[in-house]
């Protein structure tokens, strides 16, 4: 396995229990790319295959690059009914891929988890001309009351926490980087309605709060898993807004 700074081998198992990105966002950034059908689309930091599987699903050839194994494998397992999926073991840094080879470079909520300037590098490398780069998250809304009580349960026991550059505006180190042209920012809403078993399960792979929490992980989970069985509801309704991040690559010699 790669070894990377970030390690989401523990974490895989619930990993597919994240909510899946507005479909409406998706939409927008694909016709902003002006892909379609047959076209070749680069996911990187594929993970699960929560991003590879819409993109797949609108007919794109998908590479999905993934350094973990085992979320690599989950990946595989979860696209085996694609024959336009191919599954790669590399990293946003040195993705493995010919120069030149894509439409479309995607970052499903692991851009934060590389050097981004290299990244962003790798990026150019790997896209045709004019091809065009997007890394997008997913942010609960934590307005609402049951996000809002989940937030505090966080906060009781470790007194502050960070989301880091997840919830950041990427503007800032997309232009910087010199490579690409303006930025385009979409977001769409979507609420998901989730069994509170997977929910729970869904915070047990939130990595950025296990880096965080250390040893305290396991008390926060349990702390979190207590309040939401206390809403005594089967399911519970989860509001989030997809962020993209796009901008396309620049032509030699412009400015």
């Amino acid at each position: 396995m790669i070894k990377t700074k970030w390690d989401y081998t523990e974490l895989a198992k619930t990993y597919a229990q994240r909510p899946e990105y507005a479909p409406a966002a998706i939409d927008a950034m694909i016709s902003i790319a002006d892909v379609g059908v047959g076209d070749a689309v680069c996911d990187v930091g594929a993970g699960v295959a929560h991003l590879t599987i819409p993109l797949a699903s609108r007919d794109l050839n998908v590479f999905a690059v993934e350094p973990n194994d085992a979320m690599r494998e989950r990946g595989i397992v979860r696209t085996s009914e694609f024959d336009n999926v191919r599954w790669f073991e590399a990293t946003g840094e040195n993705t493995n891929q010919e120069d030149s080879s894509f439409e479309l470079v995607t970052f499903g909520s692991s851009f934060n988890v590389c050097d981004r300037p290299a990244a962003l590098k790798e990026v150019s490398r790997i896209l045709k001309p004019q091809g065009w780069f997007a890394c997008m998250w997913n942010h609960r809304n934590l307005q609402d009351p049951v996000q809002a009580s989940i937030e505090q349960i966080i906060v009781d026991h470790l007194g502050s926490y960070d989301y880091g550059s997840r919830r950041e505006d990427q503007t800032e180190v997309i232009n910087q980087s010199g490579l690409f042209g303006p930025v385009c920012r979409l977001e769409a809403d979507v609420v998901h309605c989730q069994p509170v078993n997977e929910c729970i399960a869904a915070w047990r792979s939130h990595g950025t709060l296990q880096r965080q929490a250390g040893d305290q992980f396991g008390k926060v989970i349990e702390a979190i898993e207590e309040y939401l069985l206390g809403l005594n509801t089967p399911s519970v309704m989860v509001p989030f807004t997809t962020r993209i991040w796009m901008a396309q690559l620049l032509s030699v010699g412009s400015e």
